[in-house]
């Protein structure tokens, strides 16, 4: 039997999650503020909380995707919760304004630039919640509620040749309108089963 939350367990669980919220909102902002005003009204940012597995890493990583309408889109990822990320710690992996102008012209443009192809630094994946095929809900947009849109899991770790060694999307989806799009963790909070 589980006994009922108390009113200060319920008050940390709403203030860790306004905290969250808030951390989005304050990146979006400070990366729409990093991008050229010039390319601004194309772009649509996307931030979220994914867990990391590796127990080399930080428990908690802020994916942050960067979309622009051509279909030019780049993925930031910061080793810190949504809330202990300050605008030094995004500028300092973001990326130069030619980069952010191939995304929004729909080409790939690598970032971080890739150090070396090393293939003995390889890093072994964990085992993924769902195979090819099945049919899912993925985290589209950012309301809660009407935010999600249906496809079918079409590759597992996915990567775009602009992305840096071992940096890997858990899935790649095709979702029922045609869209491509790729899950950028392996959480209910971004992907779920249908």
């Amino acid at each position: 039997m589980f006994l009922p939350q108390t009113d200060a367990v319920n008050a940390e669980i709403r203030a860790s999650e306004q905290a969250r919220r808030e951390g989005y909102s304050r990146i979006e902002l400070w990366v729409t503020e990093a991008i050229p005003s010039e390319l601004r009204q194309f772009v649509t940012i996307s931030v979220q909380e994914v867990e990391c597995g590796d127990p080399d890493c930080s428990p908690i990583d802020t994916a942050i995707a960067i979309l622009f309408s051509s279909g030019g889109r780049g993925l930031l990822g910061i080793p810190l919760e949504s809330k202990d990320v300050s605008k030094e710690s995004l500028l300092e992996v973001f990326p130069t304004t030619p980069v952010l102008a191939a995304w929004a012209r729909g080409e790939d443009a690598e970032w971080p630039p890739m150090e070396d192809d090393d293939e003995d630094d390889i890093v072994p994946r964990p085992r993924l919640r769902f195979d090819i095929g099945k049919r899912v809900v993925c985290r589209v947009g950012p309301d809660p509620v009407t935010g999600w849109a249906a496809g079918r899991v079409v590759q597992l770790w996915y990567r775009e040749p602009s992305w840096p060694a071992n940096s890997w999307a858990p899935y790649k989806i095709e979702l029922e309108d045609g869209r491509n799009i790729f899950s950028p963790g392996d959480v209910d909070q971004i992907i779920r089963e249908v």
